[in-house]
């Protein structure tokens, strides 16, 4: 082919040619990975300012509307993201038992004389090191990290990429939400990220993490977001709807920040989901606007001030709508109530259905949690509740809540289950009614009335629905029962009644739970 007829066949070509060099430009983007020197970032870029800069001016697009490079967005970014390093003093431990040692280490004791004597250990203090990441929110020197990275530790130091150290001062914490704020002390302006909305956010949208996962520094990793509004199901953190991504982050990325494509922070990487320990590409980040909530009540009084209603709360599960001629499985069950709690001194019952707040439907359990959590103390707000199937309206005054921790029985039988004659059956349950012996057998405190479970037909709706020997019936459609011939009644009137399913009351290992069991076959 001589040079005419290259350059003819370049021009008829021409979209083509140039899709692949795309193809492979992206390619070479995301598919090559190597380990490069870890290069201090330019003087000047130390100082340098988002703000200053633009931080509306997105990543480099194409003519379709596709990402080219992060590259303009991490530049801009990436002296602010600094890595975070916790020391923690622990105390020396006695040496460990040899039972406890692996197989092979076991095995090679008892070869060489059998099992070492043991020698009292003197108690030497030694250091615990974690490391995690987290980024600049002011020039003074405010920084953002998560709680579980600075937990329990003595000494905090930063570290920026352009190589300057810091030690740096814990403002506050707030464990609820794995938020944390430090402060360092510097003569010069430090970069800063500001934040971004998070609830603009779509399925779909590019994200950006950097981080410095294994310690590796300023370790840019690329992603879409894959869900909105995770509930983990965390008790630990039951305030956080997580934003969950793609973009690979690993250990060490705990307090980094997530970048949307103008180079605002939408949210910090907080944890992964791995059966291995390693990055399976699922990772979940606190919302900024969480975390704008949490600083600014760290900034202002070194803690986080939260609602309380004094309730125990469970999702409305389609089982339980149904036993409640619900049409949509909303809002949120009313469990029990803590004795002289807000919710109780408002008017609140158990078996209600919490619809809404202050005229602001309540979807599930967990957005009933944040909302109250969010309210203030001592002011009152206006619940709508669902009670004997009529909507009712309540005013109630938040209390402020206090972190507590309440015992509860183990519900387990003493020498195993227990074998009592059944005086009743319903739904596939053998139950008995209350006794001194029953109690005592079952473990049961001297408060829980109402009907023993002592068999469960495993084939079952009633097994199906976790119900299990020792777990106490307390009522029927928010009608106490006190005999098996309680329960049959109430279970009758309702298959009369057109419903498909029961709603029971259980009080199960000290707490209390609402069951819907299906009625339909029995």
């Amino acid at each position: 082919m001589n040079k005419e007829q290259v350059m003819a066949y370049m021009k008829r070509n021409k979209a083509l040619l140039a899709g692949t060099a795309v193809a492979a430009i992206i390619g070479v983007s995301f598919g090559a990975y190597a380990i490069l020197p870890d290069h201090p970032a330019e003087s000047a870029a130390a100082h340098y300012d988002v703000a200053d800069r633009g931080s509306a001016a997105p990543a480099r697009m194409m003519e379709n509307g596709t990402p080219f490079s992060f590259a303009d967005l991490v530049e801009r970014v990436s002296p602010a993201v600094v890595s975070v390093t916790a020391e923690e003093v622990e105390k020396g431990g006695a040496q460990p038992d040899l039972d406890d040692m692996p197989d092979a280490f076991r095995d090679l004791f008892r070869q060489f004389g059998g099992r070492p004597q043991m020698r009292p250990q003197p108690q030497i203090p030694r250091k615990a090191t974690s490391m995690g990441s987290g980024f600049i929110i002011d020039k003074s020197g405010l920084i953002v990290t998560n709680n579980h990275v600075v937990d329990g530790a003595s000494k905090i130091t930063v570290k920026l990429p352009d190589g300057r150290s810091f030690t740096a001062k814990l403002i506050g914490t707030d464990a609820s939400t794995d938020v944390a704020l430090l402060k360092v002390v510097t003569d010069k302006p430090l970069p800063t990220v500001e934040f971004g909305n998070d609830r603009t956010l779509r399925v779909g949208d590019w994200v950006v993490a950097v981080g410095n996962p294994f310690g590796l520094s300023n370790t840019v990793t690329a992603g879409i977001v894959s869900s909105i509004g995770r509930d983990l199901g965390n008790s630990e953190q039951p305030y956080t709807d997580f934003i969950q991504i793609d973009a690979p982050i690993n250990r060490g990325n705990s307090g980094g920040p997530t970048f949307d494509l103008r180079g605002q922070v939408i949210g910090m990487n907080s944890m992964i989901f791995s059966p291995s320990g390693g990055s399976v590409g699922i990772g979940f980040a606190i919302p900024a606007s969480t975390i704008k909530d949490v600083v600014a009540a760290l900034q202002s009084h070194g803690r986080v001030a939260r609602g309380w209603l004094g309730v125990q709360i469970q999702p409305v599960t389609p089982e339980i709508a149904a036993s409640l001629n619900l049409k949509d499985p909303k809002g949120a069950l009313v469990a029990s109530l803590v004795p002289d709690s807000p919710a109780a001194r408002g008017g609140v019952r158990q078996g209600d259905v919490i619809l809404a707040i202050n005229g602001k439907e309540v979807s599930d359990a967990h957005d009933l949690t944040r909302r109250v959590a969010s309210l203030p103390a001592g002011k009152s707000a206006a619940f709508s509740i669902l009670r004997d199937g009529a909507r009712q309206n309540l005013a109630v005054t938040i209390g402020a809540k206090k972190d507590t921790q309440v015992a509860a029985n183990t519900g387990e039988p003493e020498g195993g289950p227990a074998n009592f004659a059944v005086t009743g059956k319903a739904m596939g349950l053998g139950l008995t009614a209350l006794s001194p012996e029953v109690r005592k057998a079952y473990n049961l405190d001297e408060s829980v009335q109402g009907v023993v479970v002592t068999k469960v037909d495993p084939d079952s709706d009633a097994a199906d629905q976790g119900l299990q020997p020792g777990d106490v019936v307390v009522s029927v459609h928010n009608k106490a029962v006190h005999s098996p011939q309680d329960v049959e009644k109430s279970v009758a009137q309702a298959h009369s009644a057109g419903l498909k399913s029961v709603l029971l009351l259980v009080s199960s290992a000290g707490t209390s739970h609402f069951v819907a069991v299906p009625i339909a076959k029995t």
